[in-house]
């Protein structure tokens, strides 16, 4: 069996809580620390004309590629919202090799794009890996929408059986996702266990929100974390959350 660490963040467009500070180099340095094999961002901002213009060490590189550095072989990016100065989206980095990406859009109002950005990964042990990091809607109505175009989305392309990874935040502070997504894809969240409910993530501080999630297929749940209070909430409004798995082989 192959084990698996797995963090999925909403690094805030690499600024900390109310934009205070910019802490894109503390995140990196941070997420290095913390070494997982597959990291699921949201808020990554690929251009910000602005902030480069005003911060002396603002990277050069987008968020994503700038995050992985060295540390993770491969990395994607999904443009969701662009305007004047520039974009965002969510972003995948791994250890492995990304095979190909796709970027799904599933905006439901004009004003609150959103997208789905799904890579098939290969993992070491042979399997591929279908990985899709979320970031949903604020609106009910438009999660339970793109919750659906999500789940016809990866029935199209997925194997029922095959290793699936979605990631991200959801904005479901009600837990509407756990009374669709398992039924219809089969995965099963990390955090509910024998609660059946997924964990508080927002704010990182002193988190009283269950926004974020990692849902899975395929593997077996080792533990899982959540990184909140100091440093990560210094560094965004979300905590991150992390899972250690293990996938089977053939």
């Amino acid at each position: 069996m192959l084990p698996l660490h797995v963090t999925t963040y909403n690094i805030h467009k690499g600024f900390s809580q109310f934009n205070r500070r910019m802490m894109v180099h503390e995140l990196r340095e941070r997420l290095r620390k913390l070494g997982p094999d597959l990291i699921f961002l949201q808020e990554v901002q690929g251009l910000h004309l602005q902030h480069a213009a005003r911060h002396r060490d603002w990277p050069q590189q987008p968020q994503h590629e700038f995050l992985a550095g060295e540390e993770w072989l491969d990395s994607a990016y999904g443009l969701n919202a662009i305007y004047d100065h520039g974009h965002h989206g969510n972003a995948i980095l791994s250890r492995f090799p990304i095979l190909d990406s796709h970027n799904q859009d599933v905006t439901h109002l004009r004003f609150e794009r959103r997208g789905l950005l799904h890579c098939r990964i290969q993992l070491p042990n042979e399997r591929i890996a279908h990985c899709v990091s979320v970031h949903l809607s604020l609106f009910a109505r438009s999660r339970r929408r793109q919750m659906q175009s999500l789940a016809e989305y990866l029935e199209a392309v997925t194997e029922p059986q095959s290793p699936l990874i979605i990631a991200g935040d959801f904005n479901d502070w009600r837990n509407r996702a756990d009374a669709y997504l398992p039924e219809r894809l089969g995965v099963q969240e990390v955090f509910c266990g024998g609660s059946g409910q997924p964990v508080k993530s927002f704010p990182a501080a002193l988190p009283v929100f269950r926004l974020d999630r990692i849902y899975v297929r395929g593997f077996d749940i080792s533990s899982t974390e959540v990184h909140r209070g100091r440093p990560w909430s210094m560094i965004s409004d979300h905590a991150a959350l992390s899972a250690h798995l293990f996938c089977h082989g053939h």
